[in-house]
């Protein structure tokens, strides 16, 4: 019995001459370049759909252009991620742009190997979110491959920012709790230690923001501040330090909606009840906040206008290696529901 033969693959010269045009044509349309009429357009996104033909990334990397984007999450377990993903997508999803995503991790060893086998690949551009690399790497990556940086702060001369405004936003938390009447308000933070990165990472902001907004309401006395990680296990250990406390928080700050998710294990493991015995607030606003039996009140930081506003810019920045960086901040929003309330009598 002979072995089945290989599909022949379809190239430019049989969508060319499907659509009775030129190869030049095809190779204009699939450029988006100029030159070329609607007519004309429509009939090669015709052959191009009757004959299934998909263009070789290997060649058009050659030619420039690969037209893949590499998105690095660091975390795919955190359900805030996706969001940002979802808005990425959606932002290049009427280009010829393909997403490949690959985690980094949490780790500088696994985000360098994603980054360096992106630019080996060929990207045309790379979105990072939150990424714990150095400065120095980060620039490295962005003066060979256009980069967006998602979730840092600080100002590159090489890469576009897009963040949210984690002072204000935590801020938020605290004004709310102290408002209900809450004293003792904790916090879960992500332990950062690293001082080349510090100043520029989410989860030290926040931190510092929950500190600052405690003494402009007079709770300088409360700080209490517990470093775990942003995951659930996170969440569960640094809560189940908070309820061995001599006298216990009334109300607690998670870092992350996930870190929350831990916090009410935790607590209900305790035998204790949120909010009846602790009000409970995340950030993140992420899709299971809003579930009915969680109605977690969080911080919304616009997650999918985020990775919109990432592939904006990184498209911008193919477009034009040389144009100013963008420094993008958005303002956050409080979400309140069910699980922050007045503190016990």
């Amino acid at each position: 019995m002979e072995p089945h033969a290989q599909p022949k693959r379809v190239t430019i010269v049989d969508v060319a001459r499907h659509a009775q045009v030129s190869t030049t044509a095809v190779s204009k349309v699939l450029r988006n370049a100029y030159g070329t009429s609607p007519q004309m357009r429509a009939k090669v996104r015709q052959a191009i759909d009757d004959l299934g033909y998909r263009p070789y990334a290997a060649a058009r990397g050659m030619r420039g252009q690969t037209y893949t984007v590499g998105v690095m999450l660091p975390d795919i377990r955190n359900p805030f991620f996706p969001e940002i993903l979802d808005g990425i997508t959606d932002a290049l999803w009427d280009t010829d742009y393909q997403v490949l995503v690959a985690p980094g991790r949490n780790g500088e060893e696994a985000e360098a190997k994603v980054t360096e086998a992106m630019i080996d690949r060929g990207m045309d551009g790379m979105v990072l979110v939150a990424p714990i690399s150095s400065r120095a790497h980060l620039e490295h990556v962005a003066g060979t491959v256009p980069t967006v940086v998602v979730g840092r702060h600080g100002q590159s001369a090489v890469y576009d920012t897009v963040s949210d405004d984690d002072l204000a936003g935590a801020a938020l938390i605290v004004d709310h709790l102290a408002d209900l009447g809450h004293r003792r308000i904790a916090h879960i933070e992500h332990n950062e230690t690293d001082p080349r990165r510090i100043a520029e990472m989410p989860n030290a902001i926040r931190a510092n923001g929950y500190r600052q907004a405690m003494r402009a309401r007079g709770l300088e006395n409360e700080i209490d501040i517990v470093s775990t990680t942003y995951t659930q296990q996170g969440g569960y250990l640094g809560a189940q330090q908070l309820l061995a406390r001599p006298q216990r928080p009334t109300a607690i700050f998670a870092g992350a909606d996930i870190v929350a998710m831990g916090v009410l294990q935790a607590v209900s493991e305790s035998g204790l009840s949120v909010p009846e015995d602790i009000s409970l607030a995340g950030y993140d606003n992420t899709n299971f906040a809003a579930l009915g039996p969680i109605s977690l009140t969080s911080v919304d930081q616009a997650g999918r206008h985020i990775g919109t506003t990432a592939a904006r810019l990184l498209l911008d920045r193919i477009a034009d290696r040389t144009r100013p960086t963008a420094q993008i901040k958005f303002s956050p929003a409080l979400v309140p529901r069910h699980t922050t309330a007045h503190p016990p009598a």
